[in-house]
Parts: C-alpha cells; sequence; structure tokens
C-alpha cells in the first residue's frame, strides 16, 4: 500500500517512509492511497478477538508487507500487554443505552497511548534496520507529550523532543512529561499556547538543513499517520461487543486537534456499521462552527479545563478536506493555507457532505463541571473533562435511543483534578505507579516562541 499527499506535490510513499517522516515533504498529510474495505461477515468474524489480536488484523491492512507479520504481531502483543486492565479497552455502562469507552488504562492514563506505544516500536524497527538516527520533534496540549516520552524512552535510535505550552498544562500532565528520566529525552516549555507549539513544528519539518549529518526529524503528534491508523481499532473493538444484537453503533468522540474522531471515519469508510460520529468540543470550537454553520476560521485560543482540546486549528481535519474535496490537492491546499487569512466556507455539497458525516456540540466549563457532577451523583462515576464533553455532546446529539452511543473516556480524571474539584468532588488518588510523581525531580526548559532558539537547542542536545 501507498500513502499520498493530502496537498498532491509529492510521490506516493511507503509504509516505513511514512512513519519516519511524519509531515509530506510538500507540507501535506499523508493518507492511504485506498482504504481496505471489510464486509459485515469478515468484521463479525473478529467479534471474539483479544484487543491485541484485532488489533494486528486491522493495522496489518495498512503495514501491508512494511514488517514481516511474525514481527507486526509480537510488536503489537508487548505494546498492549503494558496495559493495566485485561480487555484494554474496557466498557462501562452509563444507562439508557449510554457507554464509556475507556481508553486510559495504558501507561500514561490517556489514549495516546494506543497509538504511541505502538509508533516507538515501529519506529525502533526501521530505524535498527537502517541504522539511522532520528530527532523526534513533537508538540503537546497534555496528553502526547507523555504518552510519547514513555513510548520512545528506551530507543537507541532517537532523541525525542517535546515542546509544551509552558503553565497551559494541568501540573500531572507536566510531571508526567518532565520526569521521564532518559538521555535521549528533552522537555521544552514554550512560552505560548499549544498553537504556537504546533507552529514551530511546521516550520522546523518544512526545513531540516540545520540539523547535524546524518539526522532527520520524525514526527510523533498524530500528524504521523501511524497514529491514525492504531486508534482504528478500539471503534471496531467497542463496535464488536454490539454488533450481533445490534445493527449499527454510535460514537461521541472528544476532540481538538481532529485525529481521534478522524480514525472513526476511516472506520466507518472501511465497513463498520457507524451511524453518529459526534464531535465534541470545549468553546474552542472551530470544528463545531464548521458542521454546525459552515464557518472555518480563527478565533483567539480560550483556556479551558479541558486543556487537551485548546486548540484553534485542527491539524488532522485535512485529511478529511480531502475527502470533501473529492481528491481535489490545490483546492486543499488554498482551503487549509487560507485559514489565517479570511472567513473559510465550502459550497453546499462540500457542507452537507460534512454533515452528513459528523454532528457536533460544544461544550462550556460550566457544563463540564455539571456534567462530572451529575454523573459521579448518578452512577457513581468519575469522567474527566474532554471524557465529561463527549458525554454531554452524546445526550444533546443522540438521534436514535435505540442504537448503542458509546463516548470515548480519552483521560483518567486524576489528570485533570482542576476540574474535578470545580465540580465539587474529591480528586482522585494517583494510580500505584505514578504514587510519587508530584515529588519526582523534573526537568525542562522553558524557551521563548522562536524557530531559531528551538533549533539551536536541539542541535546543542544532539
Amino acid at each position: 500500500m501507498k500513502y499520498i499527499s493530502t496537498r498532491g506535490q509529492c510521490e506516493p510513499h511507503s509504509f516505513e517512509e511514512v512513519v519516519l517522516t511524519g509531515l509530506a515533504p510538500d507540507g501535506g498529510l499523508f493518507i492511504p492511497e485506498t482504504v481496505p474495505q471489510l464486509s459485515g461477515e469478515q468484521i463479525l468474524s473478529w467479534k471474539n478477538l483479544s484487543y491485541a489480536d484485532l488489533a494486528y488484523e486491522i493495522i496489518r491492512l495498512y503495514v501491508d508487507g512494511a514488517v514481516e507479520d511474525d514481527v507486526l504481531k509480537q510488536m503489537v502483543t508487548d505494546t498492549y500487554a503494558e496495559f493495566s486492565h485485561p480487555e484494554v479497552a474496557p466498557l462501562h455502562e452509563l444507562g439508557d443505552n449510554e457507554w464509556v469507552l475507556e481508553l486510559f488504562h495504558g501507561p500514561t492514563l490517556a489514549f495516546k497511548d494506543f497509538a504511541l506505544q505502538l509508533l516507538g516500536r515501529l519506529l525502533d524497527y526501521f530505524l535498527e534496520k537502517r541504522q539511522q538516527h532520528v530527532a523526534i520533534l513533537g508538540a503537546t496540549s497534555g496528553d502526547t507529550g507523555s504518552a510519547a516520552l514513555e513510548g520512545c524512552k528506551h530507543s537507541k535510535f532517537v532523541d525525542i523532543f517535546i515542546l509544551h505550552p509552558h503553565n497551559l498544562v494541568s501540573e500531572v500532565q507536566r510531571k508526567q512529561m518532565t520526569t521521564v528520566a532518559g538521555n535521549n529525552v528533552h522537555n521544552i516549555a514554550i512560552s505560548g499556547n499549544f498553537d504556537d507549539c504546533q507552529q514551530l513544528v511546521k516550520q522546523a519539518f518544512s526545513d531540516q538543513s540545520f540539523l547535524p549529518d546524518g539526522y532527520q526529524l520524525a514526527a510523533v503528534n498524530s500528524i504521523n499517520w501511524a497514529r491514525i491508523m492504531a486508534q482504528i481499532v478500539y471503534y471496531f473493538y467497542a463496535a464488536l461487543k454490539f454488533l450481533d444484537k445490534n445493527e449499527a453503533v454510535s460514537f461521541s468522540v472528544p476532540t481538538g486537534n481532529f485525529g481521534d474522531i478522524y480514525a472513526g471515519y476511516l472506520a466507518k469508510k472501511m465497513g463498520l456499521p457507524i451511524d453518529q460520529l459526534i464531535i465534541a468540543t470545549n468553546k474552542n470550537d472551530i470544528l463545531h462552527r464548521f458542521v454546525s454553520q459552515n464557518q472555518y476560521n480563527l478565533r483567539g485560543l480560550e483556556a479551558s479545563l479541558s486543556p487537551s482540546m485548546d486548540i484553534m486549528v485542527s491539524s488532522n481535519f485535512e485529511r478529511f478536506i480531502f475527502d470533501m474535496f473529492k481528491g481535489d490537492a490545490d483546492k486543499v491546499t488554498a482551503f487549509v493555507t487560507g485559514l489565517s487569512k479570511e472567513l473559510n466556507q465550502v459550497s453546499e455539497d462540500e457542507w452537507a457532505f460534512a454533515k452528513a458525516n459528523f454532528d457536533s456540540a460544544s461544550i462550556n466549563d460550566e457544563e463540564t463541571c455539571a456534567v462530572i457532577k451529575e454523573v459521579s451523583d448518578k452512577y457513581g462515576y468519575l469522567l474527566d473533562p474532554h471524557t465529561a464533553i463527549g458525554v454531554r455532546a452524546a445526550q444533546l446529539c443522540k438521534r436514535n435511543s435505540d442504537i448503542p452511543m458509546i463516548s470515548l473516556a480519552t483521560a483518567h480524571p486524576v489528570k485533570f483534578t482542576e476540574a474535578i474539584e470545580r465540580a465539587g468532588l474529591e480528586a482522585p488518588a494517583l494510580p500505584d505507579h505514578l504514587a510519587d510523581l508530584l515529588e519526582r525531580d523534573e526537568s525542562y526548559v522553558v524557551l521563548p516562541q522562536d524557530l531559531t532558539d528551538v533549533k539551536s537547542y536541539i542541535v546543542k542536545s544532539l
């Protein structure tokens, strides 16, 4: 299988090349040339597979021989053996045919572990084969950083540099990054917001001449196709719990950068019977404004109790835009690059395509806290603020109560104690493997929002 850029200005790439480069050379994002199609019979045949075995079956369709089957199977098995729950992604019933898919049982208590634990292994495999070193450069609004560091801290062929917005992530999120020990681990706090961090990463990728000989940059953000690929799996895993008795399922997905819900969109394209895909956002609602009003324009960033979604520009939306524009790469490029200049609208037919694929809702901090309190009081179950937004969006957008509605629980509530306490509840204790986290020594530097300073720090550290 080959992968093409959303902007159409580079040759198709192999899976190995896509994993190692992340961003396409023309500034676009990689997508598969064709999406594998599965029959209902094929999907149902996977009903009783373990999470790891299901992941192998789905991921191998996209790897397509770039990793030997037995090696890939072991890689996937090892990845999910590190999760603390035997089901890896268990479902929890809230009532009224509403469910929560718990995606926080990985090493860093966030859904990012599903992809980044695997991506670290894929990088090691390809780099060892090539005897090549890379410098991973990534930006995080909170959870990606710690998951990426955990996935790559033992790699002999990787130095990893993670940018986070200074003083704009929770204390637990920051400490999960800045206490990771390793000579190849480098944490950088940027005096700016997440979008500033993400912009610095994209600028560095566009001109890598500053790197020492023998090095290239690699991406671990959800711009890296392997992240999306791994996340497709849990949509199938959750749906298969219901598909013998139900014709379809629906998902509500807390999303800022559009990567997680794009994986759900791909699962649907592959043949998984998904009725609704609900984009759940906080007050930074560019995606909701597009789906509900056909407005895709920038507004100022507002800090919220759900910081992982405090994002103005949703990078992965470009992958969906490619489909919405029927593969017209020039139109994609014009739309994306024009974002900062004007109000972006699309034609009625294109907007109808978006609305046919997604519902959406925007939930503010007050409502988020109300949901956390309501679910705790009613069901004795604690939601993190991002998951609470997903649950409320599901309630607002649900069209058919006979179809199971699954909200993705993207992080453990312990990572967001401010929101829990604001809801009038007691913050949970850290799990055993992180019990002393807040006392651990930190290591990070604070840099201005300046590409030259970031490049200099990277070169000095390699």
